[in-house]
């Protein structure tokens, strides 16, 4: 039976990282595709990905940040994508689970996983946002709404993810996943959570500082705010971000002038469940 799921991983300098999640995908029955994109690598990435059965390399003449995933995605046959870092891997049981998921709910257009950190197997702590997320569980769909997630742990429906354009190159990294999953919405997909799909992610230590990393979101936010919600989201997206990371808004600047030719403003329904997403964050963070 030819394979329905392929496993698409963007990578820059992390040859090590990446072969132990090569090999430990290699060890799923039966080992899925996978199609690895290595963002402009200075070290033997190609070389650790060429070693491993099933894998397709991609080498990028430079780093194209998250959107080098879509990339992957066009290159793929099969009518579900996977998504994994290079320090992320999936369950035995995910990917047969996943498709049979999407097989049943034919307007789910993402499936967020539980995902599972380091040896010790704790939650992450976007796992249980997810799960008690209050845009609900409606009839019908696989699991919680969601209007975010984590893009080592997502599964996505392949046609769903091209008619919305993937991950936005504008963004490079930082929050993307939140464009996405705004992008599906709008265009009527559900995207959700799903308890007993699951990943693994061991985190590199090599990763850029949490500053920087902080900053990026930040940048990357304010951004969103100007891609698609109303004025007054993005009047106060910019008072809170000066407050936060001046330098995030500075790194803003140069972005603004694409951000604003491709702004377009979510359906009324989405820009609402956005709300409630946030009045939510905004009165757990008030008790805590």
């Amino acid at each position: 039976m030819s394979a329905r799921t392929t496993v698409v991983i963007a990578t820059r300098n992390r040859a090590a990282e990446l072969g132990h999640t090569l090999t430990q995908l290699s060890s799923l029955d039966p080992p899925p595709p996978v199609i690895v994109l290595d963002n402009a690598s200075e070290d033997e990435t190609a070389e650790a990905a060429r070693r491993h059965a099933n894998v397709r390399v991609i080498r990028l003449p430079q780093n194209l940040g998250a959107a080098a995933r879509t990339l992957g995605v066009v290159a793929a046959d099969t009518p579900y994508i996977a998504f994994s870092d290079d320090d992320s891997w999936w369950a035995p049981d995910a990917l047969a689970e996943a498709e049979r998921i999407f097989d049943e709910h034919p307007r789910t257009g993402l499936l967020a996983a539980r995902t599972l950190v380091g040896p010790e197997c704790r939650d992450d702590p976007v796992t249980p946002e997810m799960e008690r997320s209050p845009l609900g569980h409606p009839d019908g769909a696989p699991g919680p709404l969601v209007l975010g997630f984590l893009a080592c742990s997502a599964i996505v429906r392949r046609a769903a993810y091209l008619q919305v354009g993937g991950f936005s190159p504008l963004l490079h990294f930082g929050a993307e996943e939140q464009l996405l999953a705004y992008d599906l919405a709008a265009r009527g997909w559900e995207v959700c959570y799903v308890e007993r799909l699951r990943a693994h992610h061991h985190p590199s230590p090599s990763r850029p500082p949490s500053s920087w990393r902080r900053r990026a979101e930040l940048r990357n936010r304010l951004l969103i705010a100007v891609l698609r919600r109303p004025p007054r989201v993005c009047r106060r997206e910019v008072a809170r971000t000066l407050v936060q990371a001046p330098g995030a808004v500075l790194g803003a600047v140069p972005r603004l002038p694409r951000a604003l030719s491709s702004r377009r403003v979510l359906p009324a329904h989405v820009e609402h469940q956005a709300r409630t997403l946030e009045r939510t964050a905004e009165w757990r963070e008030s008790r805590s």
